[in-house]
């Protein structure tokens, strides 16, 4: 049965949506008018949000699309040679389409006093920290993100555990870099807040930082640890060959 290609595409828009409501609106929620003052979702709520339905979406959609979410991942993967470029940017398209529906959706829900002070939830600099820090903060939280992509999703050695690893990582890069640009690590989670919200200061750091960081990580996967990625070697032991045991006739 031949598969079409609009599944992957549905599947990125979708699970791009998907991932921004649920984590974008974890963000809203620190804002949101209750009687319980203390209800907010706090940082720790935020990135359990964000990397627990990473997880849950990447396990899910991985075999239809390869469940990137993500502009900077979708490059980096395009850069390391696993997809080809017309389709990395129908897969961009998808991303920031789900990402901007889910923006319309937040707005929908919550009242404007509840998503007014985040700016629909938009990515944003936190004090003191200026457009260079936050490029090279998202840089290396991007950085951190494709590693566990890399190393989990796409290198044969890897151990497939599902997206539970790319969540983890998502969740603890919003721990540390929540307060200092929002720790996006994807262009599409700031795009669709912003066009919402109409707010596009310092929209840069949000797009460079991103791809810049998903570059490095594909040159280096692609140029240095590629090459080591022998299927006839175990991850433990990369300077060993591994016993590979007689194949069993039933």
């Amino acid at each position: 049965m031949t598969r079409s290609p609009w599944n992957a595409l549905i599947a990125e828009g979708v699970g791009t949506f998907l991932f921004f409501f649920v984590g974008a609106g974890a963000v809203i929620l620190n804002d949101y008018p209750t009687p319980d003052a203390g209800s907010g979702a706090g940082l720790l709520g935020v990135a359990l949000a964000h990397g627990l339905t990473l997880a849950v979406l990447v396990s899910a959609l991985a075999a239809v699309s390869g469940a990137h979410f993500n502009p900077a991942v979708t490059v980096a993967v395009w850069i390391a040679g696993h997809l080809s470029g017309r389709r990395a940017l129908a897969y961009i398209l998808a991303q920031l389409i789900g990402g901007i529906a889910a923006g319309i959706a937040l707005r929908a829900v919550f009242p404007e006093p509840a998503w007014a002070p985040s700016r629909l939830a938009t990515p944003q600099l936190g004090p003191g920290i200026n457009a260079v820090g936050g490029i090279a903060v998202e840089t290396v939280l991007t950085l951190v993100l494709l590693v566990a992509v890399f190393g989990t999703a796409i290198d044969p050695r890897g151990p497939k555990v599902g997206g539970l690893v790319i969540g983890f990582a998502v969740a603890a890069d919003i721990l540390m870099g929540g307060p200092l640009t929002g720790a996006a690590m994807n262009p599409a989670r700031w795009l669709g807040p912003a066009v919402n919200a109409q707010y596009y200061e310092n929209w840069f750091v949000w797009v460079t930082g991103p791809i810049a960081g998903g570059a490095i990580a594909a040159l280096a996967y692609r140029f240095f640890l590629l090459p080591e990625a022998d299927l006839a070697r175990t991850p433990a032991l990369p300077d060993a060959a591994a016993e590979v045991p007689e194949p069993v006739v039933r």
